[in-house]
C-alpha cells in the first residue's frame, strides 16, 4: 500500500510572569496545574469532537516517546482503500 504524510503543528507556549520576590522553581511550576488538569483536556476533547464530525477521517493519539506533558500527537488519517460513502 502506498502512503503519504503531511504534518501540521498547532503549538501552545505557556508563559507566566511573577513579582520580583518570586522564589523560582521551588514550587515545581505549580502555575501549570490548571493547564494540565483542566485546559489541555478540554482542548483535546473539543478537537476530537470536531474530528468525529468528519466520518471519512479517523483520529487517534500517537506517542513518539515524548512525555504527554510536552507533546501530544494526534494522527488524523483517511483510508482511500475503503469504499467511500455516496454523496448527492
Amino acid at each position: 500500500m502506498y502512503r503519504e504524510e503531511q504534518s501540521f503543528t498547532l503549538r501552545f507556549s505557556l508563559e507566566a510572569s511573577f513579582p520580583d520576590n518570586y522564589d523560582g522553581d521551588e514550587d515545581q511550576r505549580a502555575w501549570t496545574g490548571e493547564w494540565e488538569a483542566r485546559i489541555k483536556p478540554d482542548i483535546l476533547k473539543m478537537v476530537f469532537e470536531s474530528l468525529r464530525r468528519h466520518p471519512n477521517w479517523a483520529a487517534h493519539i500517537r506517542n513518539r516517546g515524548k512525555s504527554a506533558l510536552d507533546e501530544i500527537e494526534i494522527v488524523v488519517e483517511r483510508d482511500f482503500g475503503k469504499p467511500q460513502p455516496f454523496k448527492i
